[in-house]
């Protein structure tokens, strides 16, 4: 009975598998979107932590940055 189950297991497995495949394929679109949001949402989450860790400056010095001063 174990390696009916476990063979089932297998097969339910496989079948996951082809049916992620397959939705990746059709909806690559929007795969691609997600993972580009996903890499946008780590870089920005990294971002925030490293300016709650480095000195303050004033809105001032940021403008003069932004304007190439």
């Amino acid at each position: 009975m174990t390696n009916s189950v476990s063979a089932d297991d297998q097969k339910m497995k496989a079948l996951f598998k082809e049916a992620i495949v397959e939705v990746m394929e059709e909806n690559q679109d929007l795969v691609s979107s997600l993972l580009v949001e996903a890499l946008e949402d780590i870089g920005l989450s990294h971002a925030i932590e490293e300016g709650e860790n480095s000195e303050s400056v004033s809105r001032e010095e940021v403008f003069k940055v932004l304007r190439g001063e």
